[in-house]
């Protein structure tokens, strides 16, 4: 079955502007890539993309099991055939005014079909296989570099942890708060971190209590982002729980 590709202009439509091809009253369908193009010399660049999807959906909805790629590279090869057909034109015709303008026109709906095309329609199939190719090594190094990635990271995995004596998980968690006041002795902190987070994270990561894993909910409340501001859903870690103190060693004479 014959392929029907554009939307024909109606009989006795004497619109002024519209997408359809052809004449309102009788034309030659064979010269209908003609018509195309004469459509193409009157629209406005901003309606390219609605005159492709006006005769896209015509293709669709007339004809059986075809894909867009078919639509597109018909399309594509009537505009590069017409270019290609400009460009030996006798440039001392008489008509040499209107075939640069022609020209210009196509190159420029040329450049809108170009930026739709998933196809590659204009590139030679070495070309594509040496891109694919490409793409494929790139990819295999990305590749190559997250396995490293990883392999380094695992090297600090551990499937073992620390295990806190039943009930004293509160009195580690007050010895962790104590290692973020300690000072040394020109003044500046021992231990700096941006967030409280990360000393949750590694209390939950690499800490149980009982064998029993430490919810990071639960110790949320202990480390405040502001400790001179303990109001809300913030807490003290109770005194029953603050068994050591950790401060600077004493000094021998």
């Amino acid at each position: 079955m014959k392929r029907t590709y554009f939307q024909h202009r109606q009989r006795f439509d004497f619109s002024r502007y519209t997408f359809d091809i052809g004449r309102p009253l009788f034309w030659p369908k064979e010269y209908e890539d003609n018509h195309v193009l004469y459509r193409l010399y009157h629209l406005k660049e901003s309606d390219y993309p609605i005159f492709y999807k006006h005769h896209l959906d015509y293709f669709f909805n007339h004809n059986d099991n075809v894909q867009e790629q078919e639509f597109f590279q018909h399309l594509y090869s009537i505009i590069s055939d017409a270019i290609d057909e400009l460009k030996v034109k006798d440039r001392y015709n008489s008509n040499h005014g209107t075939d640069v303008r022609h020209k210009e026109i196509l190159k420029v709906f040329m450049d809108f079909m170009k930026s739709i095309d998933q196809w590659k329609t204009d590139k030679s199939k070495d070309t594509i296989i040496a891109e694919q190719q490409e793409e494929i090594l790139k990819l295999k190094n990305q590749l190559a570099e997250t396995k490293q990635e990883l392999k380094d990271a695992r090297k600090l995995e551990t499937v073992d942890y620390i295990n806190i004596a039943d009930g004293y998980r509160n009195t580690l968690l007050d010895l962790y708060l104590q290692l973020q006041e300690i000072k040394l002795p020109n003044g500046k902190e021992l231990l700096l971190s941006q967030t409280q987070n990360v000393w949750m994270k590694m209390i939950c990561k690499h800490f149980r209590e009982g064998d029993r894993e430490i919810n990071f909910e639960t110790i949320h409340r202990y480390f405040p982002g502001d400790k001179r501001d303990l109001r809300g859903k913030y807490s003290r870690i109770p005194e029953k729980s603050r068994l050591y103190h950790i401060g600077p060693a004493k000094k021998h004479s």
